[in-house]
């Protein structure tokens, strides 16, 4: 007896510095969260899409402004021929005006006075003497009329010129805005192509990861199949202990623990170890609860609970040996031949494959 217990001893502690050394050479899980990258890199091509639509957009406006400017131009400088034919009608009609002023100076009243007296009857003589008062009023008017379309082709220059102010600035910020969202177009393609190289090694690192967990696994399986076939005393399953997480417990939770045990495995160290480390590799794992009391409790999992065994325990108080185990399956202890296993029935009642330890079979799913 002495002698098996040393021999067990060594055996688990060789598989403990065996994890050990493996679990050294493994890499750290990689930092960046698959999930978060994927939204990131999705949230980022969404946004350089926008930018993108965003950049057509003032492409298009600022086409349409320079079409407005030259148009504007072309209306600028017809207005510019125009008010310059204005400006030369106004100054020659001015210096006709000053020629007809001129010869009536230097040859005074006569020359009117001949030009009536020269009348052939009175109704040939009221003809010119209207045609001397329009001829002063006419180019009165014509002058102002000049004058007044003068000041209207420049007002309607200084408004096109206006216009086109508006619109250069417009074009001006414009063409800033689209330079602002071409730099950060390339600010956020530059992220995007970050994103998915950081995306890409976290892949990698996982997929490393997930395979080098397997190939543990394998090894494991390896290792207690040639312990199996051994010979070893304790009937013909891996009976090493190796060392897995450990997790905090309230009073409570040790208690329940141990009233579990107690109702599904003999009084063995063994067969209750068996049993707490399916209980721990299910608080361990995602896809159960992440307590001992949430796993324990899960609709339809544990005959005991829903039989009423287990509130009887309680009641009683669990054995020294179920508080045992329960106590260092908490601290880590994990029996190696059911280490990957979730789910144990009574072995008389089932034919499925897996590990019989205390009159129950463990196996890894269902």
């Amino acid at each position: 007896m002495e002698s098996y217990r040393k021999r067990r001893i060594r055996t688990g502690l060789a598989l403990i510095c065996s994890l050990a050394v493996t679990l050294s050479v493994l890499p750290l899980y990689a930092e960046d969260d698959i999930e978060s990258l994927e939204n990131q890199t999705s949230a980022l091509e969404n946004e350089l899409k926008d930018i993108n639509q965003d950049i057509l957009s003032l492409s298009e406006e600022i086409s349409s402004t320079e079409m407005q400017v030259e148009i504007l131009n072309g209306e600028i400088q017809r207005t510019s021929d125009n008010l310059e034919e204005a400006e030369a009608n106004e100054a020659q009609q001015y210096e006709d005006m000053k020629t007809r002023i001129k010869y009536m100076y230097e040859h005074g009243n006569a020359t009117l006075l001949e030009m009536l007296f020269s009348a052939e009857n009175m109704t040939d003589f009221l003809n010119k003497a209207d045609f001397i008062e329009n001829l002063s009023e006419y180019d009165r008017e014509s002058l102002d009329k000049l004058k007044e379309i003068h000041q209207q082709i420049e007002d309607e220059k200084k408004a096109l010129e206006e216009q086109q102010a508006s619109l250069s600035e417009l074009q001006s910020n414009l063409e800033n805005q689209q330079k602002e969202l071409r730099t950060k177009a390339n600010e956020t393609s530059t992220n995007l192509e970050e994103v998915n190289q950081r995306l890409e090694q976290a892949k990698k690192e996982e997929a490393e990861r997930i395979a080098r967990e397997e190939a543990a696994r394998k090894a494991a399986e390896e290792a207690a199949a040639q312990n199996s076939s051994s010979g070893s005393s304790s009937g013909g399953y891996d009976s090493s202990i190796i060392s897995g997480g450990t997790i905090d417990a309230s009073v409570d939770e040790v208690t329940l623990f141990a009233a579990l045990l107690d109702c599904e495995a003999i009084g063995d160290y063994d067969a209750m170890l068996a049993v707490a480390t399916v209980i721990m590799n299910r608080v361990e794992s995602p896809r159960f609860g992440n307590s001992i009391t949430s796993v324990i409790y899960a609709s339809g999992q544990f005959e005991p609970v829903w039989t009423g065994r287990l509130e009887s325990r309680l009641e009683i108080g669990p054995s020294s040996l179920a508080l045992q185990v329960a106590q260092d399956a908490i601290n880590g202890a994990r029996l190696a031949a059911v280490a990957d296993c979730y789910y144990f029935l009574y072995a008389p009642s089932t034919d499925r494959e897996g590990v019989n330890i205390g009159g129950n079979l463990f196996f890894t799913s269902w």
